[in-house]
């Protein structure tokens, strides 16, 4: 990404640049202008969510994601011990 920046003038756009450097680097021109806006992102400069709320964001569902599956099993085992307890009482 810096070398984006400095190369930036010696092309006639940020596009081209990061094409001609993305072929020097191995990488495609879209994958290393995704690297880039995430970048700027991440400074501040363009909005938008930083890597850290992104990361805090896949964390906090997978949480939500394990929580509801905990009540659901809850949910569950309850819903079983309340019909074995009604079929004990039923019995003689």
């Amino acid at each position: 990404m810096r070398m984006v920046c400095e190369h930036e003038g010696e092309h006639g756009s940020q596009w081209s640049a990061i094409q001609s450097i993305a072929a020097k680097i191995g990488c495609s021109g879209e994958t290393l202008r995704n690297w880039l806006r995430q970048s700027e992102r991440d400074q501040g400069v363009r909005p938008g969510q930083t890597t850290d709320e992104r990361e805090l964001i896949k964390a906090l569902e997978r949480e939500v994601r394990e929580l509801r599956q905990a009540n659901e099993i809850l949910r569950k085992a309850s819903a079983y011990f309340a019909m074995a307890e009604v079929d004990c009482r039923s019995r003689p």
